[in-house]
Formats: C-alpha cells, sequence, structure tokens
C-alpha cells in the first residue's frame, strides 16, 4: 500500500514538473526574411500528396524556393508533384557510410547542390501546411541562439480506430515539445540557419548512428553548438491518417525505437512512468471496491489526461476517452518493442538500428 501511495505522489510531482518549468516562449517578429530553400523529400504517395504539396508551395512568405527529391523519376510521387509545378531533382548522394536513411540522403543532396540559401527548411511530404506556416516557422532563427525551429504535427484521422489511436498518440508528442527541457526537433516541419551545417554536422548526418534519421542529427548538432530549439504551435500542419492495425504497429514502433536510439533515457524513463501509470489505474479500481471509495483519488492521473487530451482534440468524445485509458499500455508496448528493434522499415526500405 505504501508504494503505491508512492507511486502516486511521483506521477503527480511529475504531471506538475511541466507547470513549473514551463518557460513563456520569445515573441518572435515575423518581419525576417532570409532567402529560404523548402526541401521535401518524396517517396511514394502520401493519403493527401498534390493537397499537401499546393499547400507547401502556396506561402505567403515570399522569399523562398521549393524543391522536391525523388529517388527516381519513375516514382509514384513524382506526378503530383509535376501537377503542383513544383521542381524536382534525383536523389543521388553516395558517399556516406550507405546507414543513412532515404531522406537523409535526399536532404544533404539538396543542401549540397543548392548553397546560395540563408535557411533551410524540411517538409515531409505528408504534411498539410496552412499559409502562414513558413512565415511562423522560420521567423525565430532571427534569434542568434536558436538553432533550429520546429513544430508539431496533428494526425487527422481519415480512417478507423486505429487512425484515432494515432491522433491521441501524437498528444505526448505535443507534450515534450511544449517543455524545453524535453523539445527536440522533428524533422516533418523544421528549419535552420545556413552556419548550422558545418563539417561536424555533415559528419553526423553522413556517418553517425543517427544518420537514420534527420530529427536526431539536426537536434544534437544544435545542442552540441550550445543553440537552442524553439517550438512554433502556430506552425502545426495536419498529417492526414488512414492508419489500420497493422500501419499503426509499424509506425508507433518505428518512432519510439528512433526515439530510443537518439536519446536511451527516454526508454528507462518511459518505461518506469508507464508502468506506474498502469499499476495506479489497476490499483484504483481494485482498492476503491475493495477497501474504501477514498482510493478512487488514485485515478485523478488519468481525468487529467482526459480533460488534457480533450482540450487538445477539441472536444470530448467516447472514443477517445476510451483510447486515452489504454494509452500507457500502448505507449509501453512500443517502448518495450523498441527495445528489441534491430532493424525498422521506413518507407518500404530497411535500415539497421545499431
Amino acid at each position: 500500500m505504501g508504494f503505491i501511495i508512492f507511486v502516486f505522489l511521483g506521477v503527480a510531482l511529475i504531471d506538475l514538473m511541466p507547470l513549473l518549468k514551463k518557460r513563456k516562449e520569445t515573441a518572435y517578429g515575423r518581419g525576417y526574411r532570409p532567402k529560404t530553400l523548402v526541401m521535401v523529400p518524396c517517396r511514394g504517395k502520401d493519403l493527401t500528396l498534390k493537397d499537401n504539396l499546393k499547400s507547401i508551395s502556396g506561402q505567403s512568405y515570399k522569399n523562398y524556393d521549393v524543391i522536391a527529391i525523388v529517388d527516381s523519376a519513375d516514382d509514384p510521387a513524382v506526378r503530383h508533384i509535376r501537377e503542383v509545378g513544383i521542381r524536382f531533382i534525383l536523389s543521388d548522394y553516395k558517399r556516406g557510410s550507405g546507414r543513412e536513411s532515404g531522406k537523409v540522403r535526399a536532404i544533404i543532396t539538396a543542401i549540397r547542390r543548392f548553397k546560395d540559401y540563408d535557411a533551410y527548411v524540411i517538409a515531409d511530404s505528408d504534411i498539410l501546411v496552412g499559409r502562414n506556416w513558413l512565415k511562423e516557422l522560420v521567423a525565430p532563427l532571427q534569434d542568434g541562439m536558436i538553432g533550429i525551429s520546429t513544430t508539431f504535427p496533428k494526425f487527422a484521422p481519415r480512417g478507423g480506430f486505429w487512425s484515432k489511436v494515432k491522433f491521441v498518440w501524437g498528444f505526448a508528442g505535443e507534450g515534450l515539445m511544449e517543455n524545453s527541457s524535453t523539445r527536440f526537433g522533428w524533422g516533418g516541419s523544421l528549419a535552420f540557419r545556413k552556419g548550422l551545417i558545418n563539417k561536424k554536422t555533415m559528419e553526423m548526418l553522413e556517418n553517425s548512428i543517427y544518420s537514420v534519421s534527420d530529427d536526431i542529427s539536426l537536434t544534437k548538432a544544435a545542442k552540441a553548438m550550445g543553440l537552442g530549439i524553439a517550438y512554433i504551435k502556430e506552425a502545426q500542419p495536419i498529417v492526414n491518417s488512414d492508419d489500420s492495425f497493422a500501419k499503426f504497429i509499424e509506425w508507433s514502433n518505428r518512432q519510439s525505437a528512433l526515439s530510443v536510439l537518439g536519446y536511451r533515457k527516454n526508454l528507462y524513463y518511459g518505461v518506469a512512468f508507464y508502468s506506474a501509470e498502469i499499476l495506479l489505474f489497476v490499483s484504483g479500481i481494485v482498492l476503491s471496491y475493495f477497501i474504501t471509495p477514498l482510493f478512487l483519488i488514485l485515478l485523478s492521473h488519468f481525468l487529467k489526461s482526459e480533460m488534457r487530451t480533450a482540450y487538445r482534440a477539441g472536444g470530448a468524445s467516447p472514443t477517445i476517452s476510451l483510447i486515452v485509458i489504454f494509452m500507457p499500455a500502448i505507449y509501453l508496448a512500443n517502448l518495450l518493442a523498441a527495445s528489441r528493434t534491430r532493424r525498422i522499415t521506413w518507407r518500404g526500405r530497411k535500415y539497421a538500428i545499431r
């Protein structure tokens, strides 16, 4: 009993920590207009690819160009790229270690070929953005102490139950972004100045164990230079999702494996925290039934999670509320799977995770 109370107090303290550490984000002026290249690595056809590309090419920001990067002119994405009128190039970088992901090779190809830009933006082909997305995303780079400006998506469900699970799953990422101590560069929508790309950064992208992930490499490069990461909620894109069970499990396990690759402590902290959540939920129900209803207080953490999710989702629903209850078990399963993962599949390719 004492152990359960100890766990309850520990989880309650963790719930309070974001409020204690949360800092007010700097209000960046939008007059900063560096010459910017938006790089869009494409492979295959995303759910709303044409609309996504239109949204990226139709920004209110004027001083920018868009370049799509594909592995082959026969890629299914090329037809949509041409219809939208975006220029594309073939990914031809082959001088690295061979560990790099196709996306990282595409980014290196574009950076090496287009050197006359002051800022670069990575945009995944599955994001749908607002008209001011680029303006908002680039603005923090006017601060010399900011190395990366990033945001995090909302996974809009366009399918059945598992697309809704992905919708809720993504809120954990938003929570991490809102706290400066747990923030990272999300490679689906990320901006950086030309100065971030130096010999050491390129070495990390090309040859390090993190070269499978542009997110991890660029985040670690910025931190190694003593530069901060700006989180821009206003630039949040939409990722339309129609996930089945198999598609969601592959995606969520891959995200967890990459997180553990870059930040090993995430595995230990995550397993401990989600195990504690599950213990509190089961204990709250069992002890309140067999001993006293006062033990319902052990469920207060879940009530807070329900309220926070309803706020992020723009309203509550029975399905979303049910998913929230089971999310700790899903997160825990993802982390345990990630701890054993040695290879991941990403856009039809397999990569070793060491």
